[in-house]
């Protein structure tokens, strides 16, 4: 009977090794939730499966089942906030410091992810040397950065308190060398870097998955399932889920 409770109450996790995925590892090893992690492998295609799609309708993981509550989440900024409400931790109540958090925590879903994401596709998955859209990435994420090094002039993190606005940016600072970046030319980024990962729940999710993990990029089939979508993807994948 003790079994059976602990399953109900655990969180379903569908990852994958990516700084998309690796915001709620980190989340959910600062708060101590109980997790079965479920692979999404999106080199295969495993983002179109009907089961996850009812899950996640834009197809993408992160996506969570709260067994606890029967809620599910997709969308990583979104499922921070439930974990951070479900657990009490790492955004404030007071509504000062709250926005705080809230505010570069979309700042990091609308800027920071999505500038080094497109930075990342042109430095490690195309196959054209296309100069303009690089350097356009290239230079949009090194100003984030440095947004980034100012706001940490006069704070230890983001929003004064470790919250959930610097696990969500971490890990899409974390890939900065290979994005042909430099760290040390932000002096108070790489302190603030430096000590996020050195956190145990930083280490234990940046790690999560990482021996299933393989090279999409070497992989004809996986570039196309992972680039290759459109309206006609979406409407396949919704008419599969559907029969």
């Amino acid at each position: 009977m003790m079994d059976h409770l602990i399953l109900q109450d655990m969180i379903d996790f569908y990852y994958w090794p990516t700084p998309n995925g690796h915001k709620i590892s980190i989340m959910l090893e600062e708060c101590g939730l109980p997790y079965k992690t479920i692979p999404v492998s999106i080199g295969n295609g495993d983002q179109f499966a009907p089961r996850f799609l009812k899950i996640a309708p834009n197809n993408r993981m992160p996506a969570i089942v709260d067994h606890d509550t029967d809620i599910s989440v997709f969308e990583g900024g979104a499922i921070l906030m439930y974990l951070a409400e479900k657990t009490g931790k790492l955004l404030p109540q007071e509504q000062t410091d709250r926005f705080e958090v809230l505010q570069w925590l979309f700042w990091q879903a609308g800027g920071l992810g999505p500038m080094a994401g497109q930075l990342s596709h042109f430095v490690s998955y195309t196959k054209e040397d296309i100069p303009y859209a690089h350097q356009r990435y290239a230079d949009e994420y090194d100003r984030l950065l440095a947004v980034m090094d100012v706001r940490l002039r006069d704070r230890e993190y983001l929003a004064g308190d470790y919250s959930i606005a610097d696990i969500a940016s971490f890990p899409w600072v974390k890939p900065y060398r290979r994005l042909g970046n430099d760290l040390d030319k932000f002096k108070n980024l790489r302190r603030w870097f430096d000590a996020l990962k050195q956190r145990p729940a930083v280490r234990k999710g940046i790690d999560l998955g990482q021996d299933w993990k393989r090279d999409e990029r070497q992989s004809e089939s996986a570039r196309s399932i992972i680039f290759g979508q459109n309206a006609q993807t979406v409407f396949n994948a919704a008419d599969a889920a559907s029969k």
